[in-house]
């Protein structure tokens, strides 16, 4: 997840529920090739399943979904990414003051 195409394909499919190659593709901005890459790496990992759907034009479309697994690694994710941003807003410790030299008599 930590990659944002990654992240942006997992939020897509979170929020749409299930989305055809092309709408991927449109909606994320990927190239075949690299929107085919992490696809293959989501349902290699369970993160994502695939299935074909008959078009009216004759060609199979894949459509994609987030698997139960996915969402909860997409939530987790989320949720380290909240935890990092909680601590960007903790106040900061004073840094310690340097050391004063002597100066030579």
């Amino acid at each position: 997840m930590h990659q944002p195409l990654r992240t942006q394909i997992a939020a897509f499919l979170a929020a749409r529920g299930e989305a055809s190659f092309s709408e991927l593709k449109q909606a994320i901005g990927a190239t075949d090739g690299n929107l085919d890459s992490h696809m293959a790496k989501f349902i290699d990992v369970g993160y994502v399943k695939a299935r074909k759907e008959p078009a009216a034009t004759g060609r199979a479309q894949t459509v994609f979904s987030l698997t139960p697994v996915g969402r909860k690694a997409l939530t987790a994710y989320i949720a380290q990414l909240h935890a990092l941003m909680v601590l960007s807003d903790a106040p900061t410790p004073a840094a310690p003051a340097a050391p004063r030299r002597a100066k030579p008599a």
